[in-house]
């Protein structure tokens, strides 16, 4: 049972994805909030295994609600997708930098959101490579480009950073083996590696340390 939070400050969306999410025989809704501060309260209360996360809201936005949550050891286990208005929302990078395991635009149809929550429940991360590609984008042509190198880069083999870029271009992992002539399991086994060594909770962390780090060109 994947169990659902949604943090939303709108009565009827909340209402609208609890029935959604209540149709369902493979998720529970494990609580509702209506303002950022509540949103974690619940988390660490209830301890989700996914939450869907409104970016504006009273209180703490969506963005440092989900950065408490990433930050507590308690809910390793926790993922949270953020739900936003526009798709070029200028707090969608703010929130995978802060370890949201992805975002959704609050139009999607009920089955993609079903699919999102399954795919996010199951370590895997909620990011169409062109809506990336364009948010990371779209943040590089409002300041110069400044490189961050993860401080555990150097841990990775050569293999493996060139992995983490493509990653970074959105790439799964059918897609990097192609590309790199090795099989799936070989390249789910390297990206999982370098999962490892950089301490990201999925896949979306490796897409913002790829950018940060130099690894995909802007």
């Amino acid at each position: 049972m994947i169990r659902v939070l949604i943090a939303d400050d709108q009565d009827l969306v909340r209402l609208g994805l609890a029935t959604l999410i209540g149709s369902e025989d493979d998720l529970a809704l494990a609580g509702e909030a209506a303002d950022g501060l509540r949103a974690v309260d619940l988390a660490r209360a209830e301890r989700p295994d996914v939450v869907l996360m409104d970016v504006r809201m009273p209180g703490i936005d969506g963005i440092e609600a989900t950065r408490r949550i990433v930050a507590d050891p308690d809910l390793a286990g926790t993922r949270v997708i953020v739900l936003t208005t526009f798709e070029l929302d200028e707090y969608v990078f703010d929130a995978l930098r802060h370890g949201a395991s992805g975002f959704l635009l609050k139009d999607t149809r009920p089955a993609e959101l079903l699919r999102a929550i399954r795919l996010v429940a199951d370590g895997e991360a909620l990011l169409s490579p062109s809506v990336t590609r364009r948010v990371v984008r779209e943040f590089a042509t409002r300041a110069p480009r400044s490189t961050r190198p993860h401080p555990r880069l150097s841990a990775l083999t050569d293999r493996e950073r060139q992995i983490v870029g493509l990653v970074g271009e959105g790439l799964n992992n059918d897609e990097i083996a192609e590309r790199l002539v090795v099989s799936p399991a070989t390249a789910r086994t390297h990206v999982s590696r370098a999962m490892i060594k950089l301490g990201a909770r999925d896949r979306a962390q490796l897409v913002v340390f790829a950018y940060q780090s130099g690894l995909v060109d802007w």
